[in-house]
């Protein structure tokens, strides 16, 4: 009988333990298929390895869910993504940018001459960037990071706002407005390389 009682125990156990991973491994199981479809362009989990598309993984939660919104409502516009956004109910979006956001962010290994990281660095402390990007660039919250991310998206982004195209951070979009093509270029590689 006791032999009996234990086993049962143990199943029981099991099952208990079994089903707790199931159903964390499964919190993301109402957006894997769009996630899939993130990744053909972002890479896996979010870790891109193409310059043109920019890094998700380990990006900022709240960031990522709120670009998603501005996408959806057309506040940033995005040939590609203005149409996945528009697909997205509220809950999805906010499980993309927690799923993306809890990933690790990859190594880069950008590498820059030390004229432009000087460049780079004097616009960036022209710019008081880490006011809202933090001492180390890595951004929280409402603003993403920028240390380590790719240098072709980097910049693209920048003359985006600087160029009125991007229209989802009006303080942004004025403040890149009074840098040159080339001191955002700078500034692109320098947060590229960043390293503490």
């Amino acid at each position: 009988m006791r032999y009996s009682n234990f086993k049962h125990l143990i199943l029981i156990t099991t099952l208990l333990f079994t089903g707790y991973a199931v159903a964390e491994e499964d919190k993301y199981s109402p957006v894997r298929e769009k996630l899939e479809t993130c990744f053909a362009c972002h890479g896996q989990n979010g870790a891109s390895s193409m310059g043109a598309f920019p890094i998700l993984a380990g990006q900022e939660f709240y960031y990522m869910y709120v670009q998603l919104k501005d996408m959806k409502k057309g506040l940033r516009e995005s040939a590609v993504m203005g149409p996945i956004a528009a697909s997205l109910e509220k809950s999805e979006m906010k499980l993309m940018a927690e799923f993306f956001s809890k990933q690790a962010w990859p190594e880069t290994n950008y590498t820059v001459e030390a004229e432009q990281a000087t460049a780079g660095k004097r616009v960036v402390g022209a710019g008081q960037c880490v006011a809202c990007h933090l001492g180390d660039l890595r951004g929280n919250s409402r603003v993403p990071r920028l240390a380590n991310q790719h240098p072709d998206y980097l910049l693209a982004t920048m003359l985006d706002f600087k160029n009125g195209v991007r229209k989802n951070s009006p303080a942004v979009a004025t403040l890149l407005k009074t840098f040159s093509e080339q001191e955002l270029k700078d500034v692109s590689d320098y947060l590229s390389s960043y390293s503490e």
